[in-house]
C-alpha cells in the first residue's frame, strides 16, 4: 500500500500531497517517513530555479545516492544529504544557528514547483538529489504559493512534511 505525506507552507496555508516513491528511493522514504514531522524555514532556491526547501537536521539514516537526478521536474520532491563542510559555506547566506551550520551537517528537503530545473553548485559542481516522493494533488496551489515566495520573500513561511492518511 502505498505512503502519503502532505507538504505545507504553513504561513500561506497551503498544501499538497505526495506518495512516497519506495521502489525507486527505499533508503530515501524509510528514512524520511521514520522522521516525520519535519518543519523548518522555507527557503527559495537561488540557483536551481523553481524550488522551496527547507533544511532540517541531518537524518543519520539518510543513504547515500538512490534515484538521483539532476532535473527534476514539476512535482519532484527531493532529499539531500549534506556534510557539514558542504552546507555551512557563509557565501550560501543561512543564518548562524541554523541547521546549515549543525556539526553533523544538514538534510534539505525540497520540492519542485515548474519546469527547466538544473541542480548545479558553482562551488561544488553538480548536485544530485533523491527523488523520493511525487506530489500528486495540489501541485498548482502549491506552485502558486512558492512562486509567491520568489516574487515578496520567505521570511517568517515555514514549510513542514508531515505523514498522510
Amino acid at each position: 500500500m502505498a505512503r502519503f505525506m502532505t507538504i505545507t507552507l504553513d504561513s500561506r496555508g497551503v498544501s499538497c500531497r505526495a506518495r512516497l516513491l519506495e521502489d525507486e528511493a527505499p533508503g530515501s522514504c524509510a528514512a524520511v517517513w521514520d522522521a516525520l514531522p519535519q518543519s523548518g524555514a522555507a527557503l527559495h532556491a537561488k540557483y536551481a530555479r523553481n524550488e522551496v526547501y527547507t533544511l532540517v537536521p541531518r537524518l543519520t539514516a539518510a543513504p547515500h545516492r538512490e534515484n538521483p537526478t539532476v532535473t527534476p521536474i514539476p512535482g519532484d520532491v527531493c532529499l539531500f544529504d549534506f556534510e557539514p563542510w558542504e552546507i555551512g559555506n557563509p557565501a550560501y547566506g543561512y543564518e548562524t544557528g541554523s541547521a546549515a551550520h549543525a556539526e553533523q551537517g544538514a538534510t534539505d528537503l525540497a520540492i519542485f514547483y515548474g519546469r527547466n530545473n538544473l541542480l548545479i553548485n558553482g562551488d561544488m559542481g553538480w548536485v544530485p538529489g533523491n527523488v523520493f516522493a511525487t506530489i500528486t494533488d495540489g501541485l498548482d496551489e502549491i506552485a502558486a504559493a512558492c512562486n509567491d515566495l520568489w516574487l515578496r520573500g520567505v521570511e517568517g513561511e515555514t514549510l513542514s512534511f508531515a505523514r498522510a492518511e
